[in-house]
């Protein structure tokens, strides 16, 4: 799978799963920060992402905050995250 692929999926999810109305996939820069001075997104929408994403990819997130943080730093570490748990290999 492309990374560019994945990474736009998970762009589509993002907005889908946060209802953001007024950005489009071209607005998330995947390596962007997705929250505070990034995309702005919350410890609640971080919640709501995990499940879609967990719904889509069967992935599993640690309750180990500090780890999230790492796969949740943008959308470029989520869809890395997501390819080393499928055993995908993104071109």
């Amino acid at each position: 799978m492309k990374r560019q692929e994945l990474e736009q999926e998970i762009k589509e999810i993002i907005i889908s799963a946060l209802d953001l109305e007024d950005v489009t996939v071209a607005d998330i820069d995947s390596a962007a920060p997705l929250f505070n001075e990034g995309l702005g997104l919350d410890s609640i929408d971080a919640l709501e992402l995990g499940m879609a994403l967990k719904k889509k990819y069967d992935v599993n997130f640690k309750s180990d905050k500090e780890e999230n943080k790492q796969f949740f730093k943008s959308v470029a570490a989520l869809a890395e995250y997501i390819a080393q748990s499928k055993n995908i290999t993104l071109e």
